[in-house]
């Protein structure tokens, strides 16, 4: 019978991802996309920025599409996550306020404008924002204004994927026309369609 070795026999990689240099992917796709627009995103231009071989990126991704969800997953998450702690109207002020920034900000808040542009034109696209981003995201924020109501401390007037419309929908409008965030804008929004329970009528004395 022929000897055993010792040593533990290696794995074979396969088509893991090297970490150092998928973030260098996701890194030279921000880039790319600010300096040239979606339109003039290449994969080839990825891999040039990146250091790593073309080839290597389609194993790892199908299109640049899933590469720029990656990046605007992962960095949402890091920049502006849902609240998870109890809800009050000013922690969703506040997420507003960050949402706000994200978009003006940010890299990755510039991908997620480019993806929302490109899914008017593109159905794939949209079938895969809405997957991977758009539909998990909006149900941890059904679940942070559903909390919030549940706790007293906001009466939206409407149902809570209309009130989530209303708050971050002006938001995206004044981002993908180049308009100013202004913090007052969120003040606003929070007051008139979540009626906090601060700002609500109190009744008169009698």
């Amino acid at each position: 019978m022929p000897a055993t070795s010792s040593q533990p026999r290696r794995q074979r990689s396969g088509n893991r991802r090297d970490e150092a240099a998928r973030l260098a992917v996701l890194h030279a796709a921000d880039d790319l996309l600010a300096e040239h627009g979606f339109g003039g995103l290449t994969i080839e231009a990825i891999a040039r920025r990146a250091g790593v071989a073309k080839q290597t990126i389609y194993r790892w991704w199908p299109s640049k599409v899933e590469i720029l969800l990656d990046a605007l997953v992962e960095d949402s998450d890091k920049r502006f996550p849902v609240p998870t702690a109890e809800p009050t109207a000013a922690s969703i002020r506040d997420y507003l306020y960050a949402f706000a920034n994200f978009l003006a900000t940010d890299p990755a808040g510039k991908i997620l404008l480019a993806l929302i542009a490109e899914a008017q034109h593109h159905a794939d696209t949209a079938e895969r924002l809405h997957k991977r981003y758009l539909d998990p995201r909006r149900a941890q924020e059904r679940e942070l204004l559903a909390r919030a109501v549940s706790a007293g401390e906001v009466s939206p007037a409407l149902d809570p994927d209309t009130a989530m419309d209303a708050l971050v929908g002006p938001i995206v409008y004044r981002a993908l026309t180049g308009a100013p965030l202004p913090r007052e804008l969120a003040d606003t929004l929070v007051r008139d369609l979540l009626k906090p329970r601060s700002t609500r009528q109190q009744p008169e004395a009698g």
